[in-house]
C-alpha cells in the first residue's frame, strides 16, 4: 500500500513489479517477435503470398487449364508476359496462362506443406507425449519403432507409395504426413520427460486423474511453444519435398500443378529463350520458403525462455 511517506524509488519499484506480474509468456513472445524485423517482414510477405494463392485467380480472365491455341504455335514471341491480353506472366509450354498456373501451384504447394505439417504435429506430439509420460518399457518400445522408421529413406517411402497406390493428391498428403511426424515425436518426448516431473503434474497424479487426461490437459498444452516453432519450420521442408517429387513427375498430376512441376517445366524450356516460365514460379517458391524460415526463426527466438 502506498502512503504519503512512500519514496519515489518505492513507487517505481512497485510499478515495475506490477508490470512484470502482468506479463504473460505469449504476450512477451509477441512483443519480442514484433521487434524482429526480419521475422515481421517475412510474416507480412507470407500473408501476401496466402492472399495471392487464394484470391489471385480472380483478377485474371483466364483459367489454369485453358489452352490458347492462337498463341501456342509461337510462344517464344507471342506468349511473353503482357498486360494487354491478360497473360500477366506469359504462357507456359502448353499454351496455358502461366499466371493462373502459378496461383494454383502456390496454393497446392502451401496446402501440402500446411496439411502435412498439421498431421506431423498432431501425430508426433501425441505419440511423443505418451511415450515420455509412461516411460519404462513403453517408452523404449515406442522410441525403437521411431528409430526403425527414421532409418528408412524418407523420399524412397513416398515415391514407393505413389508408384504402388497411384499418383494422387490424397496419397501425396498421406505419404508426406505419415513420415514427417517422427522428429516431432522425439522432440515432444524429450520435453515431456521434463514436464512430467513438475508439481502440477504430480498433484494431478496424486488426485487420481487418469493418465490420458493428464497428457491432454497438462502436458500437451505446455508443448505448444515448441510445437508452433517446429510446425513453422516443417512447412517449408515439406514444400521442398513435394516440389522435388513433382519435379520428378511423380507428384501433382495434370490438369493440376504445383510450384515444383512449374519449375520443372520452366527449366526444360530454358534453351528456347522462354525464361519467364522459370522465373515466376521460382520467385514464388523462394519467397515462400524464406518467409516460412524467417518466421520460424523469429518464433523460436521469441518463445525461448532463456531470452525472457
Amino acid at each position: 500500500m502506498l502512503t504519503s511517506r512512500t519514496s519515489p524509488d518505492q513507487i517505481l519499484d512497485a510499478a515495475h513489479r506490477a508490470e512484470i506480474k502482468g506479463r504473460s509468456l505469449w504476450r512477451d513472445a509477441m512483443t519480442r517477435f514484433a521487434r524482429n524485423r526480419a521475422a515481421l517482414v517475412s510474416l507480412i510477405v507470407l500473408m501476401l503470398v496466402f492472399v495471392f494463392a487464394i484470391f489471385g485467380g480472380y483478377i485474371s480472365p483466364h483459367q489454369p487449364d485453358y489452352v490458347d491455341f492462337m498463341l501456342r504455335g509461337n510462344i517464344k514471341e507471342l506468349g511473353v508476359p503482357s498486360l494487354e491480353n491478360g497473360h500477366y506472366f506469359g504462357l507456359e509450354k502448353e499454351g496455358r496462362d502461366l499466371y493462373t498456373r502459378v496461383v494454383q501451384g502456390t496454393r497446392i504447394s502451401i496446402m501440402v506443406g500446411v496439411i502435412g505439417s498439421l498431421v506431423a504435429v498432431v501425430v508426433g506430439t501425441l505419440y511423443g507425449a505418451i511415450s515420455g509420460y509412461f516411460g519404462g518399457k513403453v517408452d523404449s518400445i515406442m522410441m525403437r519403432i521411431v528409430d526403425i522408421l527414421i532409418a528408412i529413406p524418407f523420399m524412397f517411402v513416398i515415391i514407393l507409395l505413389l508408384v504402388i497406390f497411384g499418383r494422387s493428391m490424397i496419397m501425396l498428403f498421406v505419404g508426406i504426413g505419415l513420415m514427417s511426424w517422427l522428429n516431432m515425436a522425439r522432440i515432444a518426448r524429450g520435453q515431456t520427460l521434463t514436464i512430467k516431473n513438475k508439481e502440477y503434474v504430480e498433484a494431478a497424479i496424486a488426485s487420481g486423474v487418469k493418465p490420458i487426461v493428464i497428457i491432454l490437459r497438462h502436458i500437451v498444452p505446455n508443448l505448444a511453444g515448441i510445437v508452433v516453432v517446429y510446425a513453422t519450420l516443417l512447412v517449408p521442408e515439406l514444400i521442398i519435398t513435394e516440389s522435388f517429387i513433382s519435379f520428378l513427375g511423380l507428384g501433382v498430376q495434370e490438369p493440376m500443378t504445383s510450384l515444383g512441376a512449374l519449375i520443372s517445366d520452366g527449366a526444360s524450356q530454358l534453351n528456347y529463350g522462354t525464361t519467364w516460365m522459370l522465373i515466376f514460379p521460382l520467385f514464388f517458391f523462394l519467397i515462400t520458403l524464406y518467409a516460412f524460415f524467417f518466421v520460424g526463426d523469429g518464433l523460436r527466438d521469441a518463445l525461448d525462455p532463456k531470452d525472457r
